[in-house]
């Protein structure tokens, strides 16, 4: 059966320098915690390190891009021989768009957002899955996004590459279920974030970081198997789903508001 009762405490993040990684990382940051975390950004990643020890926690750095698959695997499969982990979390993520007058994103930003997003959580769970099921035990979180229920105009890539965690994320879970993995499934929506802050134009239901992160870690803490927020959101963009394809078009399409470019 999967660790239902048991708390957290070696965890490693993906995406840990800024917004929802770098909160979620110093949430949990405690006495007895030993805290993995990954990111590209020496700099930012240093500040949350620093954060996190000033709660008492014991932190590992990896100055890592997710999409490295090789480097990747071998400090995650290091990190675990040494402490083994209780609950990995596959944050990173980077958005983009068509910038203003464009027709579309063009084929390098379009496969960069694939290859961090859906590919790289991919190469932050594989390596360890024979370890945590020789274990019988593990938690494991993917976050994805409101954008995967329903393609969004303004990123194409971005929605699709989102939609591709989501997807993978429910297909492990009834996978792994028998080995004693939890797999939870994070589809937040707006919140404040670096991230959030490039979309130009409403931001409708957005959360502070503070209560997203609150949110996500409540989630994780209960091992629910999906954390979706804020439901009004969600509500709205799987009825545009379900909508004729025309309707749901006319919907996204009204939209108006683009991505700054990265």
């Amino acid at each position: 059966m999967a660790d239902r009762g048991t708390a957290h405490s070696t965890i490693v993040i993906t995406g840990a320098s800024s917004g929802l990684g770098a909160a979620l990382a110093t949430a949990y940051a405690a006495p007895g915690v030993t805290l993995g975390l990954i990111a590209r950004n020496a700099t930012r990643l240093a500040a949350t390190r620093d954060a996190c020890r000033a709660r008492g926690a014991a932190v590992e750095l990896g100055e890592l891009d997710v999409a490295d698959a090789a480097q990747l695997a071998a400090w995650l499969l290091a990190f675990d021989a040494a402490t083994p982990i209780d609950l990995l979390v596959a944050n990173a993520g980077i958005s983009a768009g068509p910038a203003p007058g464009a027709v579309a994103e063009g084929l390098a930003i379009a496969t960069r957002q694939v290859q961090t997003n859906l590919l790289g959580a991919m190469n932050t769970i594989e390596p360890l899955l024979p370890a945590l099921a020789a274990r019988q035990r593990g938690h494991v979180a993917m976050v994805a996004s409101l954008a995967g229920y329903r393609g969004l105009a303004y990123s194409p890539a971005y929605s699709a590459s989102k939609a591709g965690v989501r997807a993978y994320g429910e297909a492990l879970r009834a996978l792994l279920a028998p080995r004693g993995i939890t797999v939870s499934v994070v589809c937040p929506g707006f919140f404040a974030s670096p991230m959030t802050d490039r979309f130009i134009g409403g931001h409708p239901f957005c959360v502070s970081l503070a209560r997203a992160t609150r949110i996500v870690k409540r989630g994780l803490d209960r091992r629910k198997r999906r954390i979706v927020f804020p439901w009004p959101l969600a509500f709205g963009l799987r009825c545009a789903d379900l909508l004729p394809a025309f309707l749901g078009d006319l919907i996204i399409r009204n939209v108006h508001f683009h991505i700054e470019p990265p």
